[in-house]
């Protein structure tokens, strides 16, 4: 199996440093508001890099933190008091900082889990490793890599140009670096230099702070995820992924600040696209912005879960008026072949051809390549079609068995989604109308083949009547509820 390894900026074997198994960390939510697409859009994309490594036979330690507290989250929770009308429907007025994270961070799972996102190993929360975090402060002290600010805030500073690699994962000099904005600048050495521990301000509540050796604050953003990533994988780990606006500077800071500590961190850096609207970032200011909300109110979560995977974890994924009309499609052809196949009685098949298809394994071996791996799986669902059609049932037991492993790698199988606007009862109700159609597509296909040409007219009219449409083609029948 072969990565593109962000740090390296190359395509690199992939050898776990445990044999067997893979440590896998990235970067969750942000509890300030509601799940936007882009957040989705990365859970979706580790959740196809865990599935495969695990059909490849290795155990994954998964690690997904959530930042339940920081600047905006505040932010968010004073205009509550002040002015929750203009932050929107999603805000409740008078609600402290705490419960509005809380309540997001519940938006977030309901999010991932509709979408058939498999649950991490762990899911820390970055105010339950507040100790964690002093720690690694007072290590990277020790070591001169960090400082508490020269103003008496409390604030605590990494110091960027004590670490000669600090750059190493953008590729960039310190000098050509914009500077750190997230505290004020006149207790810092360096105007790159970023915090590591906020000291607290009159004007924030007295829940957001915690006591420390450099008094009372909280963690900067940028250290939560060291110290998390140190407590569950260890300080040398597989894989470190997130969305491609975190590289600079979170995920840079996260390396400088692990690698000054003593720890060797990720071998590996993943990095997901973002995603556009009809060519464009999404933008509130432009009116562009599409939610997974919204989404799954325009479709079943198993088509969202097509869409938002169909593209290559690396590169931008496109949303436009008939993106999802388009992964519906695709999806329903993989149904329709695998109710024929229910509705044949196909014998049996060996548990050696349960299996993806050697298309399908060298694509996910390269890089994660799910627009080829799609293009194996439908390619599949024809050679099946086309088996169905010529009566050999071996042959289409096989591409179904390869088809239903394809599609569980990927998430989309019918069961491997199970809620937002394609739950259990639609996905059943489904496979019984399914069933239902195909029997009488099979009885229609053979009135054809004895040229009962009023029989085969009949049945294509008894479907129309409840709003089955019938087409035929070389591939053989389709059908479609209207």
């Amino acid at each position: 199996m072969r990565l593109y390894d962000s740090r390296s900026q190359s395509v690199r074997d992939f050898h776990p440093l445990v044999e067997g198994e893979v440590g896998l960390y990235y970067c969750g939510a942000t509890t300030q508001g509601m799940p936007h697409v882009g957040h989705v859009r990365s859970a979706v994309a580790f959740d196809l890099l865990r599935r495969w490594l695990e059909y490849r036979g290795l155990k994954v330690t998964m690690v997904r933190n959530v930042t339940d507290i920081d600047d905006k989250i505040l932010e968010k929770s004073a205009q509550s008091y002040t002015d929750v009308e203009a932050l929107g429907p999603d805000y409740i007025a008078n609600e402290e900082w705490f419960a509005l994270s809380y309540r997001f961070e519940n938006a977030f799972k309901d999010a991932y889990r509709s979408l058939g996102v498999l649950d991490p190993t762990y899911e820390p929360r970055a105010t339950g490793h507040i100790s964690e975090m002093h720690e690694l402060i007072k290590q990277l002290i020790d070591a001169g890599h960090a400082y508490p600010a020269t103003d008496d805030s409390g604030d605590v500073y990494f110091d960027v140009r004590s670490f000669p690699d600090y750059g190493a994962l953008t590729h960039q000099r310190v000098d050509d670096m914009q500077d750190a904005a997230d505290a004020d600048p006149r207790g810092k050495r360096d105007p790159r230099d970023f915090a590591l521990w906020k000291g607290a301000k009159a004007d924030e509540p007295a829940t957001a702070s915690w006591p420390s050796p450099w008094g009372r604050g909280r963690p900067g953003w940028h250290l939560e995820c060291s110290a998390m990533s140190h407590k569950y994988l260890g300080s040398a780990f597989d894989i470190h992924g997130g969305g491609l606006d975190l590289r600079f500077p979170h995920h840079e800071n996260e390396l400088a600040q692990s690698a000054a500590a003593g720890d060797d961190f990720a071998s590996f850096w993943l990095h997901n696209g973002l995603v556009t609207y009809n060519g464009e970032k999404m933008s509130k200011s432009l009116g562009n912005t599409v939610s997974p909300r919204q989404m799954l109110q325009l479709a079943p979560a198993r088509v969202v879960r097509y869409f938002l995977g169909q593209a290559h974890y690396r590169s931008q994924l496109d949303y436009s008026e008939g993106s999802l009309r388009e992964a519906g499609a695709a999806l329903e052809r993989i149904d329709r072949f695998l109710s024929r196949s229910a509705a044949a009685g196909l014998p049996s098949v060996e548990d050696e051809a349960r299996a993806v298809t050697p298309a399908f394994a060298a694509a996910m071996d390269d890089d994660l390549g799910v627009p080829q791996a799609l293009g194996a799986l439908h390619d599949a669902v024809r050679a099946g079609n086309s088996a169905l059609d010529a009566g050999d049932l071996a042959a289409a037991a096989e591409a179904a068995a390869a088809v239903e492993a394809m599609a569980s790698v990927l998430g989309i199988a019918s069961t491997s989604v199970n809620g937002g606007a394609d739950g259990v009862g639609a996905a059943a109700e489904r496979e019984a109308l399914s069933a239902l159609v195909e029997a009488r597509i099979v009885e229609r296909a053979s009135a054809r083949a004895a040229k009962d040409w009023a029989r085969s007219d009949a049945i294509r009219d008894e479907l129309a009547h409840v709003g089955i449409t019938v087409k035929d083609s070389a591939d053989g029948a389709t059908w479609s509820l209207d």
